[in-house]
């Protein structure tokens, strides 16, 4: 369901922000301050689960790739294959966490000036998850980049930059492409999921038939969950749905409510025939709660 709103689109963030993560003096994008700062109040009320270690189990080859540290390079495997080939231990302490945050434009949305768009917020909540994550010893990485999980704050600074440029493409459709991913990873989703839950269930269902465990962080601006407008009003698509006009926009108060909770158990129930968590977070509300509650959701099923 993609609820009517007036067409205001906000960039994330002016221009690129692109940093070198090993440049420890280079200034930190405005999103990661702020998220960092949710993470270490978040972070007084968890304990920390730094967990060490490689693992000594075998997963599998794979070609060397520009930057592979040349000790990880199987000799023996390489021989056979007249190629170079890595050889993988699976992690058995450190998690494999990748991120998605939904840059399409209705994210660049915003109902009131002194609220956040909903990327932004977005971006905080991700942010802030992989600062914990990141320091609880776990591995990030951002999907539809190719890149692999890694720790460490090197690894957060990658995440942050990309998050805070002003897209180039990257991410802009409303739903995740399904990847290949490690075995035993985690998935976490950030986004509006504003489209049909006939779209976003099978999106669900293939990360998880593929043994990902995930999480769903649907983010909201209030006026989509109250639909606060009164008296005529024009609504404008922002991805292409066209445009409506309503003689009384409080008219249809009673059927929008239905409909917002009508997707609200659509997406609860997506979640739950495939073994997912579902939060959800509107922009007029602190990230600090919503974070704590997903970090434990996220403790307590790592533990089951």
């Amino acid at each position: 369901m993609r609820s009517p709103r007036p067409a205001v689109n906000t960039s994330l963030s002016e221009g690129r922000v692109w940093l070198r993560a090993e440049e420890a003096a280079a200034p930190l994008p405005p999103l990661l301050v702020q998220a960092e700062r949710v993470a270490t109040v978040v972070a007084q009320g968890v304990h920390g689960r730094r967990r060490t270690g490689t693992g000594d189990s075998f997963w599998q080859y794979r070609r060397y790739q520009p930057g592979d540290p040349a000790q990880d390079i199987d000799w023996r495997q390489s021989a056979r294959a007249q190629s170079a080939y890595i050889r993988e231990n699976e992690w058995e302490a450190a998690q494999n966490v990748y991120f998605w945050v939904d840059r399409s434009p209705s994210m660049g949305w915003h109902s009131h000036p002194e609220l956040p768009t909903k990327a932004e917020r977005a971006a905080v909540i991700a942010l802030a998850l992989a600062s914990l994550l990141v320091d609880g010893g776990e591995r990030i990485a951002l999907l539809e980049t190719g890149a692999r999980p890694a720790a460490g704050r090197a690894a957060l600074l990658r995440l942050a930059a990309v998050l805070a440029g002003d897209g180039d493409g990257h991410g802009r459709s409303g739903l995740p492409r399904l990847e290949a991913l490690r075995r035993h990873s985690r998935v976490v989703l950030v986004g509006d999921f504003l489209d049909a839950p006939a779209d976003i269930a099978p999106v669900v269902r293939a990360f998880s038939t593929r043994g990902y465990l995930g999480h769903l962080i649907a983010i909201r601006d209030p006026a989509e969950e109250d639909l606060p407008f009164r008296g005529r009003t024009r609504f404008e698509g922002l991805e292409g749905e066209g445009g409506v006009l309503l003689g009384r926009a409080d008219s249809v108060d009673e059927e929008y409510r239905l409909a917002v909770r009508a997707d609200r158990d659509a997406l609860a129930d997506i979640c739950r025939r495939n073994g997912w968590s579902l939060t959800l977070h509107r922009t007029d509300r602190s990230a600090g709660p919503t974070l704590l509650a997903l970090h434990m959701l996220m403790s307590e099923k790592e533990n089951r």
